[in-house]
């Protein structure tokens, strides 16, 4: 196969036959295809993506901050960078691949929008959340060890403002194994619609089991309830993805 561009972009990770299958981390190699990986792996991922600009410009308070939390390569950042309307916000991004936000770096810098956003290379779990309005958790809690969700969660809430919110999207899973089984093979339809082989399919699933750890969308309602929320709705599902909207 000859090199190019387009090559070097599109998500082959587990294209070929491994011998073993190391768990699944967000180095290098991710980066370097990670918006076409996004793409074909995640229903409906460019309209949350839009959505939380709007989400963020309806709901973002003056003076206040934005975090994106697992911000990978910027794409929630530059959606509020977009639509945020209040006066004096900035945004603070955080991801704990130094890889993902070099590559971030750079896109900011091409980006035309001048809101100040700072980049944080850490665990989320140790990024004060301060004065915000809006926290932004795109895919990432789901990364996080189940009995470290709630901590993080009660954290966002204590450090939002009245009338603040957290987006959080998540993979999904279902009580009813028969409704699971249904939305798994959607899911795998959506991935071999979108070029990816069974045995990429197989490959990236055996990788992502032990790191990727779902729940069920009763389990993060109730999660956000007990630490204050005052509603917690979901505002889209695809299959078994789904983004919700945490007020406080």
């Amino acid at each position: 196969m000859t090199s190019s561009k387009s090559d070097s972009s599109t998500d082959r990770i587990f294209a070929n036959p491994l011998a073993s299958i190391p768990d699944f981390r967000f180095d290098e190699s991710v980066v370097s295809v990670f918006p076409d990986m996004i793409r074909r792996s995640v229903p409906g991922y460019e309209a949350i993506i839009n959505m939380i600009g709007e989400l963020a410009g309806r709901y973002a308070q003056a003076n206040s901050t934005c975090y994106d939390l697992g911000s990978s390569l910027g794409a929630a950042t530059l959606a509020m960078r977009h639509g945020l309307r209040a006066e004096g916000c900035r945004i603070v991004s955080v991801d704990n691949s130094q890889a993902m936000l070099d590559r971030a770096a750079t896109i900011l810098q091409q980006d035309g929008g001048n809101l100040p956003v700072e980049l944080r290379c850490e665990d989320i779990a140790d990024t004060p959340i301060e004065n915000a309005s809006v926290v932004v958790l795109n895919f990432t809690l789901q990364f996080v060890p189940v009995e470290r969700r709630a901590a993080l969660i009660e954290k966002i809430y204590q450090g939002l403002l009245p009338g603040g919110v957290l987006i959080l999207s998540e993979k999904v899973s279902f009580s009813d194994p028969q409704h699971q089984a249904l939305m798994i093979e959607l899911h795998h339809n959506f991935k071999r619609a979108n070029g990816y082989s069974e045995l990429e399919i197989s490959q990236k699933r055996s990788a992502l089991e032990k790191v990727l750890l779902p729940e069920t969308l009763a389990t993060h309602q109730q999660r956000c309830k007990q630490a204050g929320f005052a509603s917690v709705d979901v505002w889209f599902q695809c299959f078994n993805f789904a983004s919700m909207l945490a007020i406080k």
